[in-house]
């Protein structure tokens, strides 16, 4: 990224693409005036965390005070990282898993970025929001029900938003989609699918002792994400993380803004990639101890959806599986739709609109379509998000989180939206055990979701 179009960017006094609209609740206006510069404190400088810390390095308005991250070989890489940007070493909070309490008590931080384990988040988010400071939180799903409660009335007793960083709803791809969407390309929508389709048995496993290294090591003698993400595979049946495949669908539907989720069933299908994998593994073999350890993730969790509008939507979780990455998402209405089918942070898909399409009955390249309907976000900011992670996608959400606290504006991504996203997770958990049951969503906007009006990067039309 480079840092005059940075500059200019941050000079502009446009809310372009950032939420604008009425409140779920009455969250406080953190002053009478916006800020000129935000003051950071991350929580979790793991690889995920490290991506988010070089959004807020390359930007003039963020100084990041401090990080908390038991792990020093992640804390030192993270170091290293703000000493090649020139700013001032950030102050180190490592001395084990809770000491980003005090971080968390300094008076020098007005928002804390959370990119820990799964397991942390809601806890992290509360005690963020005890502390006066403003949560910005990573993806995944809630470990209980009874956790996405917590975040929001935490939120609404501190008068203080949370903002869940759901990058994928910022995908180039996804937004000129749902610019269709709301042009009314597709006819009025019906039905939508998307997912987690990501081979990460690679990610789950490692060597112990080589950091990022493929092996078949887990838990206490994995690295990284193996040192806890793979632990959940092994206790939990679910979808476990469903927001990048409903965060982009749901925003289309308008959930929580006029529409809302009512109800899911999940099922899974046999529990043998792992397995496979740790057997087949030439650090592994049928005598490996992790041979031995009965996995209960299914390999393909599928959770069927429906809203109170009358839509459908449907959410696949397969990362145990050998397969190319891809999110599968389709957008199905009344006059055509659009799928991604290919693998890759863009992705062209296949698209047919009744009538407008080139032959009856036929697929089309998208391509044309989407950069017809190209989002004036990204045609505003492409240069702007040059470099960033994830195709671009990180600079999007982070520049929405920072913009927003600036300007004393919305979340586009609010806490409501935090908790009916991640109470995916233990709801699909109990219908599989119970063989495939209806799960009834809770409302957690109580109500409020009746009168809120979309306001999803609304801001630039």
């Amino acid at each position: 990224m480079k840092s005059i179009p940075r500059r200019q960017f941050i000079q502009q006094s446009t809310a372009a693409g950032l939420a604008i609209g009425a409140t779920l609740s009455n969250l406080r206006s953190f002053a009478a005036e916006s800020v000129s510069k935000v003051r950071i404190g991350i929580i979790g400088v793991g690889l995920r965390g490290q991506n988010h810390l070089e959004m807020m390095l390359n930007r003039t308005d963020v100084d990041v005070i401090a990080m908390a991250d038991p792990n020093p070989i992640m804390m030192a890489a993270a170091q290293q990282e703000i000493l090649k940007s020139g700013k001032k070493a950030a102050v180190e909070y490592g001395k084990g898993n809770l000491d980003y309490q005090n971080l968390l008590k300094r008076t020098d931080i007005d928002a804390v970025i959370i990119a820990t384990p799964w397991e942390w988040h809601a806890v992290q988010v509360i005690d963020t929001l005890k502390a006066g400071k403003i949560p910005g939180v990573e993806v995944c799903g809630a470990i209980k029900l009874q956790d996405c409660w917590d975040m929001v009335n935490a939120s609404e007793k501190a008068n203080i938003p949370v903002m869940v960083l759901e990058n994928v709803c910022y995908r180039r791809d996804i937004l000129a989609v749902y610019n269709m969407v709301r042009k009314g390309l597709f006819g009025e929508i019906l039905h939508l699918q998307g997912g987690y389709q990501h081979d990460l048995r690679g990610v789950k496993f490692n060597d112990g002792v080589t950091p990022y290294n493929s092996g078949a090591e887990f838990g206490p003698k994995g690295f990284s994400e193996a040192a806890w993400r793979t632990n959940h595979s092994r206790d939990r049946n679910g979808d476990l993380y469903p927001t990048h495949g409903l965060g982009p669908v749901a925003m289309m539907i308008d959930i929580n803004r006029g529409n809302r989720l009512t109800r899911l069933s999940s099922v899974a299908t046999k529990a043998k990639g792992l397995h496979k994998y740790v057997v087949n593994h030439p650090k592994g073999g049928d005598n490996h101890p992790n041979a031995k350890v009965n996995f209960k993730l299914g390999d393909i969790i599928t959770t069927s959806l429906q809203t109170h509008n009358g839509e459908t939507i449907v959410l696949t979780h397969d990362t145990n599986s050998p397969r190319p990455y891809n999110i599968g998402f389709r957008v199905q209405g009344t006059e055509g739709l659009w799928q991604d089918t290919k693998s890759g942070q863009f992705s062209a898909g296949m698209l047919y609109i009744e009538g407008k399409s080139e032959k009856s009955h036929q697929w089309e390249n998208p391509e044309k379509w989407l950069k017809e309907y190209d989002h004036p976000l990204w045609k505003k900011y492409e240069k702007d998000a040059e470099g960033a992670g994830h195709g671009g996608m990180d600079f999007f959400v982070d520049n929405a989180f920072i913009e927003c606290i600036k300007r004393k504006i919305n979340f586009p991504l609010d806490v409501y939206d935090l908790a009916t996203w991640y109470s995916v997770t233990p709801l699909s958990e109990k219908s599989i055990a119970e063989n495939g049951q209806v799960q009834l969503i809770p409302d957690f906007t109580r109500g409020k979701w009746q009168t809120k009006k979309p306001d999803f990067v609304m801001g630039e039309y």
